[in-house]
This record gives C-alpha cells, structure tokens and sequence, in this order.
C-alpha cells in the first residue's frame, strides 16, 4: 500500500478521501489556491501544499503546478477526485511519467470513454442500445442544425466533455437552436477546454440510472448496483438514492451486465460509473464517468464497502477480495448535495463567508465547510452532501427529511429547504420522479418565507443590544413603561417598517408577516433564541452581525438586514434609477445590447459567468439602455451596475 497520497481536488471529495486514506495509515498531501488557505481539506491534511491563485486555469487546472505540488511532496501516489483534472487522460500521463500512480483508470480507458461521442460509438458496436442523434465531425452550427432538424425537436444539445450539467442545452424548437448552440459550445470550452458537442433526442419523462463498477488488474468487474439520479435542475443531480425505487431484479441484472461489459471494452480498472436513461421499459447508454461520482456515498451505504479504499488498493496493486456474487444490498440511501444557492432567486450562486454551520451527527455528511468556511466565486457551488441509511426506503428519506430539518448554515443562501420541499413532493415520495419532475414543480418548491423569521430577528437583536448596554441605548425603551421602537427592515429586495412595541411579557411585532407575539423571549449566549410566538413555542438559531441576522429555523435560513432611514431611501433610489445590478460576482461572457437599443421585458442584455455556469441578466421591464458598464472578458462584483436603463424596476437573471 502507498505510504503517502496527494489528493488534487479540494472541498468536500478531498476531505472525503483524506478521512479514508489517514484511517489505513497513508500520509495525506492537500493543495490549495489562494481562495483556500483557510479551507478544511487544508486543515484535516498532514500537509499542505500551494498551487496559485484562486481562478482554476490558474491552480486546480494548472498542471505544471499540480505535477511540482506532487515532486515537493513525494507522494506515491495521486487522487484526482471529481471535476477538475479527474478526466484528463493527459495528466494522468504526466502523473505516470514521473513515476506516481494516478489513482484512476489508464489514460487510454479515459480517452475512450471521456468523450461521449466516442463512448457511444464504443458501446454501440458491442450492442448496447443508444440514444437516437448525432455525435460526428461536423461542428459548424449550419451543419449542426441541419442534423437537428433530422433527429427533431425536443433535443439535447451536449458537451461531448465533461458533465456536471455544463454544456447542456434543452432546445425545443428550431427558432432558439442556433442561440442554444453558441452558449453550449462556449460553456463547454470555458469548462472543459473542448467545445465538441453531440446532439440526442430529447427524451421528455426518462428516468436516469446509473451503475456503480469496480474493475481490479486480475480482470474481475462488477457491478455494485444501480443508483437513481433522476433528480436533477437544470441537468445538475441534487437528490440521489440507492437501489432505484421500483427497479425490478431482471433490469437490475440487465443493466448491471451492459455496465460491465462497457467497462470491460476498454480494459478499465478502479472506480467508475455507467450512466443510462430509461423510458417506457427501455434503458439507453447515456456516457461513462472514469471517476469517482458525487453520489457515491449511497452505494457504499447499501453494500457496505468504501469505494476510496478499493480505488486506493487497486491502485496499489491489490485484486478485488469479493465476487458478483458475493454483494447484496442492505437497505435503502438518499443522499441530497447542499449547495450555496439562492433558490428564491432562480438558484443564482451565492457567496461569502459562513458564519455559523452546523450539521446533524446522526447521518453521514461528507462537508467540505465549517463555521468561518468562504464560499468562493472561483469553483463549484456544492459545500456538502447528507446520506440517510435506513432499513427501506421509507425510513431512509425520514431520516434523511429530519436531518434536513437540523441543518444550520448562516453565510452564504443555501438550497436545505428546497431540498425538504422535493423530499415531500408526491412524485418523489411515491418513487415515480423524471430528470422532469422538478422543473415541472419550480414554483411549489420555492421555500415560502418564514413568517415568525423578520420578529426573532427583531427582537433578538434588541435583546442582544440590552445585554450588551442597557443603559446608553437611546432606543426609547423603558423599564415598567409600554413602549415601542420601529425598524428599517429588508428581506430580500423587500423594504418595510417593523414596528416592536414591548410589554411585561414579551413583544409585539408588526410587519410584513402581520402581528407576530412573541412571549417570554430569551437569547442563549450561543445564539438560540426561544419565545412563545402567537401560542406556539418556536427556536431558531439567530446570528446577529452589524447591520443584518440569520434566522435559521428547520433547515432554513433567512437573512433579515437592518438598514437606516438614509440607507433605505438610498436604495429605493437605486432601483427608482433604473440600474439592472450584478446578481453575483463574475465575468462578463457576452455582451447583447448597446447604448441607445430599446428593449422588452425578459430580454437578455447580458451573460455573466459565475462558478463555472452561465447566468443570463434579463431587462426587468421596456425601456432604452443608457449605459453599458462591462464588456465581455471583465469582472464584475455583486451589486455593480452592469446596464442603465430608463425604468424603474431591479434586476433579473436566469
């Protein structure tokens, strides 16, 4: 076995292999950007090592940098995790050159099956059945929407590298092909280097499944089983769950047996994963992922086994110590990846420093944050990922719906209440969910307002500030006396008055929740605010910083920020001035309006790239732009004034 191990990822995957390998005695090497230095797979690594700037071309992607990281640290051997160089056939040659085992598949078994394309052509000839398109050389957009027109619409546009959803287009009909097209093409290349793409029907209620191999140097694969990953947004995976619900044993085998004969074609050995799409019955090749997948941890709780150890040990050489034969599944495991992520405003990326985050300690959370953690516009929005176990399916999402519940993250927004609100969709409780179901669903799983959240945070703020300094605060409360005090409030882009009038048991909040009273209100001095709220006894963490609080209360989280009188007209300004704002910090991909164009409502006046997917800045109304900030290639922070125009509503962004 290896006696040290670089891992060239970082967040929750490296702490995740870092915990495997320290628990069989391999010393760990990190690496880091500048964004990282703080991070925790720095932390819990036995060193760790620096690679560059925070921008990725310029540290998880640069090689130079990875392979001197490797030469500095003398590590044995090298684990790419997922995303960044894990499918780079190229690195895991230079890796190999210069004497390290890359903990991996050959680069030759990565070339097959890291391009779609030459991974469908692969598995077609052995006979697995593939989705009907077009996968061949011709890449102008005239001869691309020549072959769309024949395979008709609906249709996927694909990145013929890569995955994670970037890449992807859905294009219903022929009049927003070519526009679809250049954003594909250009979110592959800013993703993967290569802006090959194929085209695929559209299949409009599949199912996706995908089947977990492991292949060792002895020539033994297996399948470990299939997982369900058809909750997906915007083709991302967020809910996944093993075995598949409703999977019966001679699909199971089917599917198992085409998986491992895929595998087989290309000579692969270690981890990976064979993905298909079901419908009606049918299961098709979707594309071979040589590497370790998000949504592992599910197999490992249904079969027992640690896929990182067997990775490392077939890397080092060992056969596997089991047959096909030998597995079975125990249970049931939901797994839902925690992502900062503002689900009220159509998921934009979120950044910032975390300051509070809690997880629950009755269910595996692989997390590559902790409280003082920074979520960097630089990489991948995921901070964590939850799996439940249970003896069935039922108990499993139960666990999996109360952990939920127990998570606190105050910072950067996040998608824990969306993710409940799935769990509780009748589709998904019934089993019978499509790559489909949640953007069908888009609206009924917005997490609504916490309708007690705008009085803790207001009321535990005027706590706090008693406790602090009772007797300077000027804020016209007095001993004995009824009184009130009223509050510049925002929630979101809302701005209301809240009026807090105090009595002998407690406090009336008026706002824009209606009347909320709190009685019998007390604030911890870890911030756990306790009060009875019109009859009914509520908790809820609060984190009260100057100027705004987290309210986190079942999983939720709502940041109320208070803003004073000349602050909040400054910022009724703001929008009266017809300004269309940043929605994250990024770059300006392109640029579709000049000064002087009129547009209409929903018409794109910007792209903006923020980790590593393209948002689309839409006008908020009709008017002319006045002013054009940016141009493509520049950076922008969040809240900057990208376009002028002459009315008068904010920004939106898809």
């Amino acid at each position: 076995m290896f006696q040290s191990l670089l891992v060239a990822n970082r967040g929750e995957i490296a702490v995740r292999v870092i915990r495997t390998a320290r628990r069989m005695g391999i010393r760990t090497v990190a690496v880091y950007s500048d964004a990282d230095v703080g991070a925790l797979h720095v932390e819990v690594a036995d060193e760790a090592l620096r690679i560059g700037p925070g921008p990725v071309a310029e540290s998880y992607l640069n090689q130079a940098a990875l392979l001197s990281a490797i030469a500095d640290s003398g590590a044995q051997a090298v684990h790419p995790g997922y995303g960044f160089l894990s499918e780079n056939p190229g690195f895991a040659t230079a890796v190999g050159e210069a004497g390290t085992t890359f903990v991996g598949p050959s680069p030759e078994a990565i070339r097959a099956m890291g391009s779609k394309i030459d991974a469908k052509r692969l598995v077609a000839s052995a006979g697995t059945p593939v989705v009907p398109g077009y996968d061949g050389a011709d890449q102008s957009p005239k001869g691309l929407a020549e072959h769309a027109s024949r395979i008709g619409y609906p249709l996927l546009i694909k990145a013929s590298m890569g995955g994670g959803g970037r890449g992807m287009r859905i294009v219903s009909e022929r009049g927003d092909f070519d526009a679809a097209l250049a954003a594909a093409k250009r979110e592959a290349a800013a993703s993967f280097g290569d802006d090959t793409v194929l085209l695929e029907r559209y299949l409009t209620a599949p199912k996706h499944i995908e089947i977990q191999i492991l292949a060792d140097n002895a020539g033994r694969t297996l399948s470990l089983f299939e997982r369900d990953c058809s909750v997906q947004r915007r083709h991302q995976k967020v809910i996944e769950e093993a075995p598949a619900p409703g999977m019966d044993p001679p699909t199971r085998r089917a599917m198992g047996e085409a998986a491992v004969s895929a595998a087989r074609a290309v000579g692969y050995v270690g981890a990976g994963t064979v993905e298909f799409v079901t419908e009606s019955g049918e299961f098709y090749f979707l594309e071979m992922n040589t590497r370790l997948q998000v949504e592992h941890p599910v197999t490992e709780a249904v079969t027992g086994l640690d896929v990182v150890e067997w990775q490392l040990r077939i890397a080092a050489g060992e056969s596997l110590s089991f047959d096909q034969d030998d597995l079975g599944l125990d249970g049931h495991a939901v797994e839902a990846r925690i992502y900062a992520e503002n689900a009220r405003r159509d998921f934009l990326p979120s950044t910032g420093m975390l300051h509070w985050v809690s997880f629950p300690g009755d269910v595996r959370v692989d997390s590559g944050v902790r409280s003082g953690s920074a979520v960097s516009a630089h990489y991948d929005p995921m901070m964590a990922k939850v799996v439940a176990h249970g003896v069935d399916r039922q108990q499993a999402v139960a666990r999996l719906r109360g952990a939920l519940r127990e998570i606190e993250i105050a910072g950067a927004a996040h998608n824990v209440a969306w993710l409940a609100n799935v769990l509780d969709h009748p589709a998904f409780v019934a089993g019978s969910y499509t790559t489909g179901t949640v953007e069908e669903s888009a609206d009924m799983l917005v997490p609504k307002p916490d309708p007690h959240a705008v009085a803790i945070a207001a009321v535990a703020t005027v706590l706090k500030r008693r406790r602090r300094d009772p007797w300077s605060l000027g804020d016209a409360f007095q001993a004995n006396l009824p009184h009130e005090q009223t509050l510049r409030v925002g929630r979101g882009p809302e701005r209301f008055d809240v009026r807090i009038v105090a009595d002998e048991v407690g406090f009336r909040v008026y706002g824009p929740d209606g009347e909320v009273r709190l009685e019998a209100p007390a604030l911890a001095e870890d911030g756990f605010f306790r009060a009875t709220a019109n009859g009914q006894l509520v908790g809820a963490r609060t984190v009260l910083l100057d100027g705004h609080a987290f309210v986190m209360r079942n999983g939720g989280t709502e940041r109320i920020d208070f803003v004073t009188s000349d602050a909040g007209a400054f910022a009724e300004v703001v929008e009266a001035g017809g300004r269309v704002l940043a929605p994250m910090p990024g770059q300006v991909v392109s640029v579709a309006v000049s000064e002087g164009d009129r547009v209409r409502p929903g018409d794109v006046l910007m792209v903006v790239e923020a980790m590593k997917m393209e948002h689309e800045v839409r006008a908020p109304g009709p008017g002319t732009v006045t002013a054009v900030r940016f141009a493509p290639g520049e950076r922008v922070e969040e809240g900057v004034e990208l376009v002028g125009l002459d009315d008068d509503k904010g920004p939106s962004a898809s």
